[in-house]
């Protein structure tokens, strides 16, 4: 089957998600700049241990084999090892996000006793300085104290997650060094305009030029670096990179949020893309496989004002989080077209009306409205 065979067939969806995000907490300790989900403080709806190991009894009869599970800081759940057990149980495979501060000694040799489990350490600088802007003071020593942990007590591959931002596209080579010299994998992911990433994405979002400078590095190490398809847009470029070249949201991956409501993308938290709950009838299976939302992006694309553009093909418009918080319309380019079409389009108007997300749990932040900002 051919690369082109497959993503159409993915396109149209499949009896369960290839890639699950599952973040089971609102609650963290840092007040990360760029944070998906404006984590901070815990949801008191969030769903209870019983409710959550109904959901990976669901998960297992759908023969979901992989989640990623994150947050918050998702070991701040008192129940976070049940819930790792339970899916152990299940012979579910775990992939969770952390910020490594809970990876204690004792946790690490616990972590390393268990199967199905994959652990991914958030670090988004090669040293203190460059880290602790995005992340919070003092983030960068601990991140590196769990990688300490992790190694004494021989748990085997973690990995290293790092969002490049403008400031730390330097230091790839530096983080794939890092990784390296702890038998890890790095895996690279795009920085999105969503949580609090909306107001810090004028500052942190790369250049054009350091686009071009991801694309390079990641045409010459693609094989042994991961990036969960984030860079597809950097395909106009010319070689394609390693990957699917899609959006899978509503087709192979989702989002299952703290409170239990289901979401077409983890990057798209807001009611627009909201497509039921998990406490609605039929549960989970039911809002994957019937609910309007996902059925209706399952439907062939609208290249809309990308029509013209005889590289549609390569990146396929590019992102739908990063159109939808700046303002673009979903059939829109991508804002960071590397030919400069999305920038353009912001570029007509002096203020644009930008969505937030429905919700915003950061300490002593209160819901925000849609606000109007200026567009550079």
């Amino acid at each position: 089957m051919s690369a082109n065979t497959l993503v159409a067939q993915l396109k149209q969806g499949i009896d369960a998600p290839i890639c699950l995000t599952w973040e089971i907490t609102y609650a963290c300790n840092l007040q990360c700049i760029h944070c998906l989900s404006s984590s901070g403080r815990r949801d008191p709806r969030e769903l209870t241990t019983r409710q959550a190991k109904a959901v990976l009894d669901e998960l297992r009869d759908l023969q979901v084999f992989y989640i990623n599970i994150g947050g918050g800081e998702p070991m701040i759940r008192q129940d976070f090892f049940d819930i790792l057990e339970h899916a152990e149980m299940n012979n579910i495979g775990v992939k969770f996000s952390t910020n490594g501060t809970y990876i204690n000694a004792a946790n690490a040799r616990r972590l390393a006793s268990m199967e199905y489990i994959d652990i991914q350490i958030s670090l988004d600088g090669i040293d203190a300085a460059t880290n602790d802007a995005v992340r919070g003071v003092g983030s960068y020593a601990l991140a590196r104290q769990a990688m300490d942990h992790l190694r004494e007590a021989n748990f085997g591959q973690f990995k290293i997650s790092v969002v490049v931002n403008r400031h730390n596209v330097d230091q790839l080579d530096d983080f794939k060094a890092l990784a390296d010299s702890y038998g890890a994998q790095l895996r690279l992911t795009r920085l999105r305009p969503s949580g609090r990433g909306a107001d810090s994405w004028n500052d942190l979002h790369p250049t054009q030029v350091q686009q071009r400078q991801i694309y390079e590095w990641l045409i010459n190490h693609g094989d042994t670096v991961l990036t969960g398809d984030s860079f597809f847009h950097l395909n106009a470029l010319g070689q394609a990179l390693p990957g699917l070249n899609m959006c899978g949201a509503g087709r192979v991956v989702c989002l299952i949020d703290p409170i239990g409501d289901v979401y077409a993308c983890p990057f798209v938290i807001h009611d627009q893309f909201k497509a039921g709950s998990v406490h609605d009838l039929g549960g989970f299976t039911h809002v994957w496989r019937n609910s309007d939302l996902f059925l209706s992006l399952r439907q062939p694309d609208s290249a809309g004002a990308c029509t013209s553009c005889g590289n549609y093909d390569s990146c396929q418009g590019g992102c739908m989080a990063a159109k939808f918080f700046t303002g673009l319309a979903l059939d829109d380019p991508d804002p960071e077209c590397v030919l400069g079409h999305g920038q353009q389009l912001l570029d007509l108007a002096t203020v644009k009306l930008i969505p937030k997300p429905t919700m915003d749990h950061s300490r002593g932040v209160r819901l925000s409205t849609p606000r109007p900002i200026s567009v550079r």
